[in-house]
C-alpha cells in the first residue's frame, strides 16, 4: 500500500466531502433505502483509481461510516457494519488497475469500466446480502435473493451507469491535471 502523502490524505478528504454532499442530491429514492444519486461514488472512485485499491478501501469506509453518522438505515450492529464501512470500502477496488489506466487511451476505458464494475459489484453483494439476511420479510412470497438482487439493482444499476459514463469522460484530462 502506498505511504500516505499530505496530498493524498488533502484529497482524500476533498472526495469524502464532495461524496457526502453529492449523496444528498437524489434523482430517486428506494422506499427501504439506496437511492440513485448525484454521482456520489465519483469522487471515491475517482480517488482509488488515482491512488490505489488500499487508500481507496480506507477513504471508501470512512465515507461509509460518515454515511451512517448521518442517518444511515440501521435494523442491527451487523447491518449497519455490512451495509455501511464494508459496502461503501468496497468502492476501493476500483484502484485495482490504478497503475495501467493512468493514460485512458484505446483499451484503457475497458479497465476503468471494470474497476467501476468490480467497486459497484463489491458493494452491490454487501447490499444483496444484508437484504437476504436482515430484510426478507419484504419479500413476502417471492424469493428472498431475487427479491433483494432486483431491489438492490434498481438504484445501483442506474449509480454504475452514471459513474461509468462520467468516470470515462473525465479520466483523460484529470489524470493530466494531476500529474
Amino acid at each position: 500500500m502506498k505511504k500516505w502523502s499530505t496530498k493524498m490524505l488533502v484529497e482524500a478528504g476533498i472526495m469524502i466531502a464532495l461524496s457526502v454532499v453529492l449523496s444528498r442530491i437524489k434523482v430517486y429514492e428506494a422506499p427501504q433505502g439506496g437511492s440513485v444519486t448525484a454521482g456520489s461514488m465519483i469522487p471515491i472512485l475517482l480517488f482509488a483509481m488515482r491512488w490505489g485499491a488500499g487508500p481507496g478501501i480506507i477513504t471508501g469506509i470512512t465515507f461509509g461510516l460518515l454515511k451512517l453518522m448521518l442517518g444511515g438505515w440501521v435494523f442491527s450492529p451487523t447491518q449497519a457494519i455490512l451495509e455501511y464501512p464494508i459496502a461503501f470500502g468496497f468502492l476501493g477496488l476500483a484502484g485495482i488497475f490504478s497503475d495501467s489506466i493512468e493514460d485512458a487511451s484505446g483499451g484503457k476505458y475497458f479497465q476503468i469500466i471494470l474497476s467501476i464494475f468490480l467497486a459497484i459489484g463489491g458493494r452491490f453483494i454487501c447490499h444483496l446480502l444484508a437484504g437476504v439476511i436482515f430484510f426478507s420479510e419484504y419479500a413476502g412470497t417471492q424469493n428472498p435473493w431475487i427479491y433483494s438482487a432486483v431491489y438492490q439493482s434498481s438504484y445501483l444499476v442506474p449509480e454504475f451507469i452514471v459513474s461509468a459514463v462520467v468516470l470515462s469522460l473525465i479520466w483523460r484530462p484529470v489524470s493530466r491535471m494531476a500529474k
